[in-house]
């Protein structure tokens, strides 16, 4: 009977944990929605956030979606040919990377690359006692830390995706044209003609909705994080699954309003 108890002790100490955690979460994306509206706003900081998450994020943002693009054009190629619809491939790359694979893996890797590095950044502030220094400077931490990198990453991530559509667009285009047989005005004229603005335009959306989720959540995995090595190492683990996760589940969301 006492092992029934411990049992269901664990699972309600585990339920209150998962609910506080919602809260807390649920309050610092509040606090910082308001806080994106007030002054100060640190321009330096917002400008060095812009060049870190979107300049340097170029390469690996470009590699991914070129190869995913001709990995893409593959599948499709390969998969079609059992229907007689292998002339399909440029509408479905091109729609496919623009809809779905361009902001979601933009995302994803953003979520690796910056939302790790917010996260061990702040945390290691926190554990450093740099975060009690800001506020003996009447410095408030949210709007000097939080705020530059959510507006950065959310006006950052749709450009990014843009970039990322265009070069996975373009390694279905290289796959199709080299290795296919597709002739290069042929492949071009059907990636541009199936596509519609709503498909450009929720991609992009989804762009500055995923920025504002890494971001946010790599800030308050860092604020949450414990002290030592061991507490800024899980808090940099906690934010990346925890911003792979919504970032898979709000794409859904946004695909169902959209489409």
């Amino acid at each position: 009977m006492s092992l029934v108890f411990s049992f269901l002790a664990a699972i309600g100490r585990g339920t209150f944990h998962i609910f506080e955690e919602v809260g807390n979460l649920t309050f610092f994306i509040i606090s910082t929605i308001r806080s994106l509206f007030k002054s100060p706003f640190y321009f330096k900081e917002f400008l060095r956030s812009v060049v870190s998450i979107g300049y340097f994020s170029l390469p690996v943002i470009g590699l991914t979606a070129l190869f995913t693009g001709g990995a893409l054009a593959l599948q499709i190629y390969s998969g079609g040919s059992r229907f007689n619809s292998e002339s399909a491939v440029p509408a479905i790359v091109s729609i496919g990377m623009v809809r779905e694979l361009g902001p979601v893996l933009c995302g994803l890797m953003i979520a690796g690359r910056v939302g790790s590095a917010i996260a061990a950044e702040i945390g290691t502030m926190k554990v450093s006692d740099q975060l009690d220094a800001l506020v003996t400077l009447s410095t408030n931490p949210l709007q000097y830390l939080v705020i530059p990198r959510v507006a950065a990453a959310t006006l950052v991530l749709p450009i990014l995706t843009g970039v990322g559509d265009i070069l996975g667009i373009m390694g279905g285009f290289l796959v199709g044209t080299l290795k296919l047989g597709f002739s290069s005005q042929t492949y071009l004229n059907q990636a541009v003609q199936f596509l519609e603005t709503a498909d450009v335009v929720s991609g992009l959306v989804k762009g500055a909705v995923f920025g504002f989720i890494v971001a946010t959540i790599g800030c308050y995995c860092g604020f949450r994080s414990g002290m030592g090595a061991r507490g800024v190492g899980k808090a940099t683990t906690q934010s990346v699954a925890l911003s792979s996760i919504l970032i898979i589940a709000s794409n859904f969301i946004l695909t169902e309003i959209f489409f």
